[in-house]
Parts: C-alpha cells; structure tokens; sequence
C-alpha cells in the first residue's frame, strides 16, 4: 500500500466519521472534550480529584458516542476518563445543531445589492 492509498483511506474514514457525527449528534445533550477523545453524551459526571499532591479529574459518561475512527463501535454504555489535561464540556443547544437556511444570505436568495 502506498503512502497516498493510505492518505485516501484515511480521508474517506474522517468523511464517514463526520457523516456519522453529523448523524447522531442531535441525540446529545452534551459535548465533553479530553486531550485524547471528544464525547457526546446526555449524562456525565465530572469529579476533581487529588492524590498525593497531583490534581486531575474523572469523567464517567452513560451512553456516549465517541470521535474515534479506529474504534469500530463509537457509541459505548459506560465510559470512564481518567486526566491530568483539563475537561471541556458544553452544553449543545438547538441553535447549535441546525444549518443556515438559504433565506440567510446562502445560495443566491433575493437582496443582492444591485
């Protein structure tokens, strides 16, 4: 296999991640991002921890999928994070998740200044 065979795998793969991405991410409440994974969840809880001096947090997740597109099965019951890095999470809203429509300047609508 060459070096561009591998590129194009790899590019067609990230494609049908985002596709799916795109798929699933209106069943989700919430975004959670570590330095390793990014999450989508509707139920997580995030706990600071300390051992010995050195801060990290836990992340546990129910019914999450995962951005990975070397796992073949990216929705998991139960997740766990273990980090030193720090943990966003936000809150995905509506307005979030929905496409511009053509009346909003997209696609050659009316209005065009001439």
């Amino acid at each position: 296999m060459s070096a561009e065979d591998l590129e194009k795998y790899e590019t067609e793969m990230e494609l049908k991640l985002y596709r799916e991405y795109r798929d699933v991410v209106g069943l989700f409440r919430y975004v959670i991002e570590t330095e390793r994974r990014f999450y989508l969840t509707n139920d997580y809880e995030l706990k600071v921890r300390s051992d010995g001096g050195e801060v990290f947090f836990e992340v546990a997740m129910a019914d999450a999928w995962v951005w990975d597109m070397y796992r073949p099965a990216r929705f998991v019951r139960q997740v766990r994070v273990l980090t030193f890095k720090d943990v966003n999470v936000e809150e995905l809203t509506k307005n979030d998740l929905e496409l511009p429509s053509d009346e909003a300047g997209f696609g050659g609508g009316s209005g065009s200044g001439q």
